[in-house]
């Protein structure tokens, strides 16, 4: 029986190594990290799979199917220790396919005909703007988008699987992972669901992570736990958030928004000007008369 269990242990953890891509081991040699929790979780039946789709009229891209078939939603989650405390600092979610919820909800009966919703935040902009990649059509908000939510970052916004150009009754079929903001901006993250497991995994969960692909980054609290536990990809990720900052964001120049306006010199009296120019002139004339009279 013990070696049952010895042997149900190292299975475990070499799932769970696979899983994490091996970060598990670099965590627990970070200096200060502790209460390493890696929940495990069973594979999800092909059948709830299948229930899925048919209900969302979508096709779960391949690599997200694999990733369910092997455990059914993934956290990862590690604290570090202050002044003999401990604080939660690192978190990586994949929401299970029963959680795999869409973000707009149907509309109830009970909601009033006029009430606003997500959908009223839609608006065309116009990229015209030369020297600059056309960026990827973002999401929208009404029947065009299917949009499920992958992970909630603890409140910090939500990356999601997207499906885009959709057709009522049709079934979508291509995804992408996005990445909604507190503010209700979408940023692409990543084309595949694989490629943002490495890149959540890159990043060991710290907070705010996925505003380091936006064009203004994440808290300066945030960048302080990444400068901490990732100096190599923070200072890279820096760079590239201020060349982003140079084309998005407008310089306020504060010599030239803020100086008060000069007050403009009185004009001068031309009638002043001229009487002097009359008096001299006369001044002039009653020299030469008293020179005169001399003679």
């Amino acid at each position: 029986m013990i070696m049952e269990d010895t042997k149900d242990a190292f299975v475990f953890k070499g799932v769970a190594e696979r899983l994490t891509l091996g970060i598990t081991r670099i965590l627990e040699n970070m200096p200060g990290v502790v209460d390493l929790r890696f929940a495990e979780r069973d594979p999800a039946e092909k059948r709830t799979l299948l229930s899925w789709e048919q209900k969302n009229t979508c096709i779960l891209p391949e690599d997200l199917r694999d990733f369910y078939l092997t455990t059914d939603g993934f956290t990862l989650t590690w604290s570090v220790k202050l002044d003999d405390e401990c604080v939660p600092l690192g978190c990586m979610m994949i929401n299970g396919v029963g959680r795999l919820c869409p973000l707009l909800q149907p509309t109830s009966v009970f909601s009033l005909p006029n009430a606003p919703s997500l959908a009223d935040l839609d608006w065309e902009e116009s990229s015209s703007e030369s020297g600059l990649e056309p960026a990827p059509s973002e999401p929208h908000f009404d029947a065009r988008s299917r949009i499920y939510e992958l992970d909630s970052c603890g409140g910090n916004g939500k990356v999601c699987l997207v499906y885009k150009n959709c057709t009522p009754g049709v079934v979508a079929q291509h995804s992408e992972i996005w990445f909604l903001d507190r503010s209700l901006c979408w940023h692409f993250l990543t084309a595949t669901f694989t490629a943002y497991y490495r890149l959540m995994i890159t990043h060991l969960g710290l907070p705010e992570w996925q505003y380091a692909y936006t064009p203004y980054g994440p808290s300066p609290q945030a960048k302080q736990w990444a400068s901490l536990y990732q100096p190599l990809i923070f200072s890279n990720e820096v760079s590239q958030t201020d060349s982003a900052a140079d084309v998005f964001l407008n310089k306020l120049d504060p010599t030239k928004a803020f100086r008060g306006k000069a007050k403009a010199p009185p004009p001068k009296k031309k009638q002043s000007a001229q009487c002097n120019s009359g008096g001299a002139a006369k001044g002039q004339g009653s020299v030469g008369r008293h020179g005169g009279a001399k003679r």
